[in-house]
């Protein structure tokens, strides 16, 4: 069995705008569906996407809302997507690549995310599906990030007025009257094979919109390679830290497992839940320490640790040094 579906923390935040925008009880929400919070310290952290989704719906029917995957959408903009991946778009010499490179890196943003072209005569499908997700309800609110997330692809070469002729969900779903009226030359499909957007075939050639942005090209290994369970586990381990960690049995439920069967997986690994939580803090402490100018009192917190002992300890046995022993020692002498 593969690890637990992912996403990263960018795509909740705006979830969470929309409803405390409203007044509505969104801590207590997060907590009930066991979703991070902080969630703008995490932005790049990763959280269980099934959780989300129940929590969208939750949301949804709890307040009212019409379209609540709408309502997220009209929040989300380019920057939204990872460094990487607008990298590779921004990189890219015509929207046919940037495209592709969006086929081949979706993944990065959430782990079961598939996307795929399909050429129909005189445009082409940008299509995608979550994988394993068929008999699940709600993912309308998935879908309407997926389809948005796409426009803002193809408009970084075709231009900010660009929109799609057709937006098509794969959810039997059918977006409100008003919904539709902010795409008044757009025509929406429910109950397809997956969800899409057309692009014009002669758009495939356009070049990209000129970009401030300067980051590093993509490598084979910035990439998620595979989605064990025990890998997943250490990439959703940060978002939840400074609030505790998820216990076995949580994980364990996640995951679709057993607590038997999940314990088998760490032992195949050499590992056990706890070394894995441990490993996590460690790494994320070392990184605060390293990069950034944070105390490490809150570095302590942030890394899930009780008090500022508790947390040198657990450091020292590890590193050899005290927190503040290796943070003078990984920067330069000034």
């Amino acid at each position: 069995m593969g690890g637990i579906p992912l996403a990263r923390c960018q795509f909740l935040i705006p979830f969470v705008d929309v409803l405390n925008n409203i007044g509505a009880p969104t801590d207590t929400l997060l907590a009930k569906h066991r979703l991070p919070t902080s969630l703008v310290e995490k932005v790049d952290h990763y959280f269980p996407l099934l959780h989300a989704i129940s929590f969208a719906e939750a949301g949804q029917r709890s307040q009212g809302i019409i379209d609540f995957g709408f309502h997220v959408a009209r929040q989300a903009t380019f920057d939204h997507l990872s460094a990487r991946v607008r990298a590779v778009v921004s990189q890219s010499p015509t929207l046919l690549i940037a495209l592709q490179q969006t086929c081949k890196w979706a993944s990065i943003e959430d782990t079961i995310l598939n996307i795929w072209l399909e050429y129909c005569g005189e445009e082409v499908r940008v299509c995608s599906k979550l994988a394993g997700t068929e008999r699940l309800q709600h993912l309308e609110h998935s879908h309407w990030l997926q389809l948005i997330f796409k426009i803002l692809i193809v408009r970084q070469f075709a231009g900010p007025q660009w929109n799609p002729a057709t937006i098509a969900f794969e959810a039997r779903y059918t977006p409100s009257i008003e919904t539709q009226s902010f795409w008044p030359y757009s025509r929406f499909l429910s109950g397809q094979h997956a969800s899409w957007i057309d692009v014009p075939a002669s758009s495939l050639s356009l070049t990209c919109r000129p970009t401030a942005m300067s980051i590093p090209p993509l490598t084979e290994e910035d990439g998620p390679s595979g989605y064990e369970i025990v890998r997943s586990i250490k990439m959703m381990l940060p978002s939840y830290l400074d609030q505790g960690p998820p216990s076995l049995a949580e994980v364990a439920e996640m995951a679709g497992l057993s607590v038997r069967s999940l314990q088998r997986k760490f032992a195949q690994a050499d590992l056990s839940y706890s070394d894995l939580v441990h490993a996590a803090r460690f790494e994320h402490a070392v990184k605060l320490l390293r990069d950034t100018d944070s105390k490490i009192i809150d570095i302590a917190f942030s890394s899930g640790y009780a008090d500022h002992a508790h947390f040198t300890r657990a450091f020292r046995r590890l590193a050899g040094v005290t927190p503040r022993q290796f943070r003078e020692q990984s920067r330069p002498a000034r």
